[in-house]
């Protein structure tokens, strides 16, 4: 495992790269966790939290793709400062709005511009197919991205809250946006591993969701960030339930180190076989694991279970990241990934909505039920993809019409 691992940090500029992505990386998970805690220790509202929260998720799903888009058109150091400086201030903005007690449809108004905060993991991916194009190293490197990415989603939530509870209630949501602008600059500093801009094209004006396999693979990462979702929230109604609320904690860590134990094993590898294969053993593996998760007669075996459970999830998201990175042409790239990325974030968020629905309607085993019925949905997709041509990434800098879907 240490082998490839060396090889990637001795290469010029990866040290300084998986740094920045990092630190870069943890204010994004901070942001939505923030302003629940924040909105319902001040307003004494959870309804008023969700609903805010909801819009913020809402409003990052449909403008972070196009901030995308334009990155890989313009470039990220030309695009990125205005997008972060909008975001950044629309939540400084919804912190001062809460602060001085504003009506509540000003916390919606600062909510939704809030969602021009660019999508840190698919610019640092794109930053890691830059500086490692052609090289057999890339697997290994988006591996360590997604490693990284587990350790910002452990830290920064607890972070988030914590904050709020010690210092004020604003504080997770304001250091968030301090945060923001502090590592976005840091990553415009890394210079070489920026992608080149792309000239506007005909072809380019169509969203890179029409690109293959961008769609069916958004979707797939739909029903991952259901299957993430629906564990937040039917791991703690089931510690509830058996008596032991605070296990939820260890349950939740254990799927994150399970996840992260997967990703570097991964990313040590080589595997021979082809992409589309692969993604669909992992999500097979996904799908089993939801089963037991099910099934899971107590709060000790869920957590074991969990554990054994994470270790397929950030191998089935370096497959389909490397699929989308060799499937389409590099002008798209950027925008290709943030795609994925909103499918999971959408998908968290219908999950945990679904998740909750459900467990107040027919109880905790209900919840954790949901989580089958998306590996199952994740598994069938991955078997359709199999057996689908992905497309092949267009040597010109303008796409092929072979990887455009027909509107």
């Amino acid at each position: 495992m240490s082998s490839r691992y060396g090889q990637l940090f001795r290469t010029p500029g990866v040290p300084a790269l998986a740094l920045a992505g990092w630190v870069a990386r943890l204010p994004s998970t901070m942001v939505i966790v923030g302003v629940i805690t924040m909105l319902s220790l001040t307003r004494n509202s959870y309804s008023l939290a969700g609903s805010v929260a909801a819009t913020l998720t809402l409003a990052t799903a449909l403008l972070s793709p196009q901030v995308s888009r334009l990155a890989d058109r313009h470039g990220q150091s030309r695009v990125l400062p205005p997008a972060t400086g909008i975001g950044a201030l629309a939540l400084l903005a919804l912190v001062l709005c809460n602060r001085l007690n504003a009506p509540d449809w000003t916390l919606y108004l600062c909510a939704a511009p809030a969602g021009c905060l660019p999508s840190i993991p698919a610019m640092t991916r794109a930053r890691w197919a830059r500086l490692l194009e052609g090289q057999t190293l890339l697997p290994t490197a988006f591996a360590l991205d997604s490693v990284l990415s587990e350790i910002a989603f452990v830290m920064g939530p607890p972070l988030a809250i914590g904050l709020c509870m010690a210092w004020f209630p604003e504080a997770g949501p304001l250091l968030a946006a301090l945060l923001v602008l502090f590592s976005v600059s840091a990553l415009l500093r890394q210079k070489s591993t920026e992608p080149p801009a792309h000239p506007d094209t005909p072809d380019s004006r169509r969203p890179a969701l029409f690109l293959r396999p961008v769609p069916t693979l958004a979707l797939l990462m739909g029903t991952l960030g259901a299957i993430a979702g629906t564990i937040d929230v039917a791991s703690v109604a089931f510690a509830k339930a058996q008596g032991s609320p605070s296990a939820a904690g260890w349950v939740l860590a254990l799927y994150a180190l399970g996840s992260g134990i997967g990703g570097l094993a991964f990313g040590a590898l080589k595997p021979a076989m082809p992409l589309g294969k692969l993604l669909l053993y992992c999500c097979a593996a996904t799908a089993a694991s939801s089963a037991f998760i099910a099934l899971a007669p107590s709060v000790f075996w869920l957590a074991a279970v969990m554990l054994l459970s994470g270790l397929s999830f950030a191998p089935t998201l370096i497959v389909a990241m490397e699929m989308v990175e060799k499937a389409v042409p590099r002008a798209r790239l950027t925008e290709s990934l943030t795609w994925l990325v909103t499918g999971i974030q959408l998908g968290v968020a219908g999950g945990a909505s679904l998740c909750g629905l459900a467990t107040d309607a027919y109880g905790a085993r209900a919840g954790l039920n949901l989580t089958l019925a998306a590996g199952v949905c994740a598994l069938l997709i991955a078997a359709a993809l199999a057996r689908a041509p992905s497309g092949k990434r267009a040597i010109e800098d303008a796409p092929h019409k072979s990887h455009e879907m027909e509107p």
